[in-house]
């Protein structure tokens, strides 16, 4: 053996990712201080989240940029009507009128997480409210993985890039927690943004080449990157817009383009993977991360395979 590499074989392996998608959608209702409660006490090492913009400028912590009726009831307890409000359209005091902690019952939501424990009271958070619980938990080695939803087919709904990535960037200095944070997008235009104002925060290329959401094919998308530019290579293409992380939807990764992404110095990250098959798979294959709205059901995953697990908290 080389000297080379018995020094390699020495050094530690890179630490896994576990992130809980959502906090932990799977169990309690998602983006909300009762879903990240659970991940925390699950043991996670990282709590995924999305973000929009309120009419005040205050940044939140949900997904869809309006109010999700499958899930949302108004200050009198009423089921709110499709479409919801628009959160930048509404104060933050708007906002948190609304009740978020459960289901509508028969609703296809409802079905798909069937096992979610409804938190009745819970309220859209703020992300520097998110910050502030996990360090009132002591959670000191956690992380966050930021998702600012941008959609350049819906400029209207959220701001523009920069003064999101400015408003995100905002609180998370303001928070101290430039070190603990990754900022991911399928709209990779707040990501360039985000290297240009904060070059010490990792960015994440979510991708995904679906019926349901292609973020490849038009460069709107992709801050003007181009897939063929890239030798219609993913990975090279994520290379090219400077991502530390690519973060593709499951079912586009195969293990030849995760072999390749490594061989360009990126971590791959597969969203959002909750099958036990494929979680399972996806580990033999050694991709650095996964996202998950169940993540016990990845931290058993990993103790079968001897896996160092994040403590809960």
């Amino acid at each position: 053996m080389s000297a080379l590499a018995g020094l390699l074989l020495a050094l530690p392996a890179a630490a896994f990712d576990l992130q809980g998608h959502r906090g932990a959608r799977g169990l309690a209702p998602e983006n909300t201080l009762s879903a990240f409660r659970a991940a925390l006490a699950i043991g996670v090492h990282t709590l995924e989240l999305d973000v929009h913009v309120t009419r005040d400028g205050e940044v939140v912590v949900t997904h869809d940029p309006r109010l999700n009726p499958a899930f949302t009831r108004d200050a009198e307890g009423r089921w709110i009507d499709e479409p919801g409000p628009a959160v930048l359209q509404l104060s933050l005091a708007e906002l948190q009128r609304f009740d978020v902690g459960r289901p509508k019952p028969g609703s296809r939501y409802a079905q798909q997480w069937a096992a979610q424990r409804a938190a009745d009271g819970e309220r859209v958070v703020t992300l520097g409210a998110l910050f502030d619980e996990v360090k009132r938990r002591g959670a000191s080695a956690v992380r966050f993985n930021i998702e600012t939803k941008l959609n350049p087919n819906t400029p209207d709904l959220t701001p523009a890039a920069e003064p999101f990535a400015r408003a995100v960037l905002d609180v998370v200095r303001g928070h101290g927690m430039a070190q603990r944070v990754s900022i991911q997008s399928f709209d990779w235009r707040t990501l360039a943004v985000v290297r240009k104002l904060a070059p010490e925060i990792p960015t994440v290329a979510l991708t995904a080449r679906r019926d349901f959401l292609d973020n490849i094919t038009d460069g709107r998308w992709t801050a003007g990157h181009s897939l063929a530019a890239s030798g219609n290579s993913l990975p090279r293409l994520v290379k090219a817009s400077g991502a530390a992380v690519w973060s593709p939807f499951h079912g586009d990764l195969t293990e030849a383009l995760l072999a390749e992404a490594h061989a360009l110095g990126l971590k791959v990250v597969p969203w959002t993977v909750n099958d036990p098959a494929i979680i399972d798979r996806l580990l033999g294959w050694g991709v650095d991360g996964l996202i998950s709205d169940y993540p016990d059901r990845v931290r058993a995953a990993m103790a079968r395979r001897g896996m160092a697990l994040p403590p809960p908290a």
